[in-house]
Order: C-alpha cells, then sequence, then structure tokens
C-alpha cells in the first residue's frame, strides 16, 4: 500500500508542462516533424525539416512564461 501511496504523491507533484513550438535548428522553420511514427518508440527521435533538408534528434524550443 506504501507504493500505491508513495506513486499518487510523485503524480501530485509532477508539473505539467504547457505544449511549446518546435523549430528547425538550422534555418528555424517552426514546421519540423519527426521522421517516422516509430520513433522514441525502437530509436532516437529525429526531427525533418522539409524547407532546408535538416535530419537529426536536435530541435529549437521556444516556451512561453
Amino acid at each position: 500500500m506504501e507504493f500505491l501511496r508513495n506513486t499518487s504523491e510523485l503524480f501530485k507533484n509532477l508539473k505539467h508542462r504547457r505544449p511549446t513550438k518546435n523549430f528547425c535548428p538550422k534555418c528555424c522553420n517552426p514546421e519540423i516533424m519527426t521522421s517516422s511514427y516509430f520513433d522514441s518508440w525502437l530509436t532516437p527521435t529525429k526531427y525533418v525539416c522539409d524547407k532546408c533538408g535538416y535530419i537529426g534528434p536536435i530541435f529549437l524550443e521556444l516556451k512561453k512564461k
């Protein structure tokens, strides 16, 4: 029972993240997408930019305060 109580407390204390906007690190295009639906499941996530041709695991993230 102690495990369930601790798990419950953990979920209560997690900070909820607001949606963020992702940008291409090369050309700052806001329409960067993941390369495949299987990314993050079997392999690390790769992002693809149709505008400049960037393919890689890094993206820029804009957060509102």
